[in-house]
Order: C-alpha cells, then structure tokens, then sequence
C-alpha cells in the first residue's frame, strides 16, 4: 500500500467511532474525516463547552455530521470508567477507536492516580480504554484501533525504574517515553489479538510535525522565535491528519502496521506505511509494559 486516496474510501454509514481528544487539533481533523464518510464519531473530550464548540465546528462544514459528545479526562481512570459505561449503555458497536488525545512537555504533575501526566493521559489512560472497551470492539468484524504515536519515539526509552517520574522528571523524556509506549502498545496488542484469533485490527500512526495545541506548554517567547524557523519542517494539520484517516479507513490494512508521513525523515509528506525505529519492537519490553500496564490500571486486559 503506497498511496491513500480519502475520496476512494466508501460510504461508512452505520459505523461508529470514537475520537479521543476531538475537540482540537488532529482529533477535530479526524472527527471531520470521519464524520464526511457517514461515521458517526462520539468525541471524548474532557472540556465539554469547547466540545460543544468543536461539534458547531464541525456541522458547519459537515452538515449531515453525526456526533456525540461524552465526556472523557484520561487523567482519571474512573472518568474513563464512566466514560465506558456510557458507551456500553448506548451503543451495541464500535467500528473504530482512535487513540489520540494527548499533551506534550508540560512542568512536571501528576494523574489523578498518582501517574506522572504524560504517560498518565498519553498512555495508561488510553490502555485502560481500550482494555474496557475491547468487548464492544470485537462485537464487530475487523474493527480498527488506531494508537497516535509520534516521531518522538524514536529517541524514546522505557524507563521501568522511573516509569512515571519516580526518581527525577525530563518533560521531553518522559513525553518520548509515553509515545514510544503508545506505539509499543499497538504492537503488542496486534500479538494479543493473533494469539486468541481474533479480527480485530490494531495499527498505529504519527502526524508527522505540525503545529497544534499540543505545543501549548512551550514558553510562548520560544513558540513564537521558533514558529518561522520550523516552517520547512512541518505542514498542515489537514495534511498532518493523513496518516491517521489512512489507519482507520484505508483497505487492506493489517494489524501491527504503522503509518506515517513518507518524506523529509518522517517531519511532513504524503501518508504511507512505514517502519518505526528498531527498539519499537522489542517484545520483551513490551509484555514487561503491558504486565505493569495492568498491574497500575487494576485491570487484566482481555482481548
């Protein structure tokens, strides 16, 4: 698979998904996407009035849109519980899960569960949502979850000695981490879905660099002396959401690939499959997060 023609993509009537961090950014672009193929899209969002602001938004270019809004902060596994069980109690499917809210470099805090935040609401937050919805994905054929990683991985490590911050705290590494981990993830939850037989697709995606809210926490002096020199670097969000349509909606796609910009090293260009960096596929660093992944978010993930 080389080239990825959105217009090509069929009507999707019926299908639903649901949006993690759709108010914004690459998760707005996503909704849109899908919302233009019939989709109908629950937005997990964690601010519901700009939720709701994003949805006229979105109805103003997509009229027909279908879209729900239910409220998520994957800081907290209990609003994610809860989240879930709205779902459950709505929808008897889900086509589609795309794993993309997220936040990058902010001064050091905490979850809710006593997570350091990036890898609390990058990752552990979306493990814990998959885990919980995995019974309403597999309910339905061929199903997709897409995890958004990044190019950060690359340079990224899992720390298990100081997986959320315990001994000292690097915004960029930790942000890294929580990506390469989101990535990991997708992996290693493709290996868990062959071992049992089931069709359940999970692939994994980056944008490239493009500039979204996800820079809010760079000081704005440094934002804005950057902004201009970053320019041959990055492109558009509308380009940079490519990758991510092309996961959840390309024909053909099989479990445990990755997609991602095609040129400039991975910064920008036309979407494709692609390979991400060596380490991404250790699998014994893999089922060591995966084993922790339970053991923090007090569930055993059944696929």
């Amino acid at each position: 698979m080389t080239e990825f023609d959105f217009d090509e993509v069929p009507d999707m009537s019926g299908a639903v998904a649901v949006v993690t961090g759709a108010k914004v950014g690459l998760g707005f672009e996503t909704t849109i996407g899908l919302t233009k193929k019939n989709i109908t899209v629950i937005m997990a969002c964690r601010d519901l009035q700009k939720a709701q602001s994003a949805k006229s938004l979105i109805l103003a270019r997509v009229p027909n849109a279908k879209l729900d809004i239910i409220k998520l902060d994957l800081s907290s596994f209990a609003s994610v519980r809860e989240f879930v069980s709205t779902v459950l109690s709505t929808y008897d499917r889900l086509d589609l899960l795309i794993n993309n809210a997220g936040i990058m470099i902010p001064e050091f805090d905490l979850t809710e569960d006593n997570l350091e935040s990036q890898m609390g609401v990058n990752y552990f937050g979306h493990f814990l949502l998959t885990n919980l919805l995995m019974p309403l994905i597999k309910k339905q054929p061929h199903s997709r979850i897409v995890s958004v990683s990044s190019i950060a991985h690359e340079k990224g490590a899992i720390d298990f000695d100081n997986l959320n911050s315990e001994i000292s705290y690097k915004k960029f590494d930790a942000y890294r981490q929580s990506k390469l981990a989101c990535l990991m993830f997708a992996y290693e939850l493709q290996r868990h879905i062959d071992f049992v037989g089931g069709s359940v697709v999970s692939v994994a995606a980056h944008p490239g660099v493009t500039n979204t809210n996800l820079a809010r926490h760079i000081p704005r002096f440094l934002y804005y002396a950057l902004l201009p020199l970053t320019a041959p670097f990055r492109h558009s969000v509308q380009r940079a959401v490519q990758p991510i349509l092309m996961a959840a909606l390309a024909p053909n796609v099989n479990g445990g690939e990755y997609f991602g910009p095609k040129g400039l090293r991975g910064m920008k260009g036309l979407p494709g499959k692609i390979t991400s960096k060596p380490h991404s596929y250790n699998k014994e660093v893999a089922e060591k997060l995966w084993e922790e992944s339970e053991l923090i978010t007090g569930e055993i993930f059944m696929v």
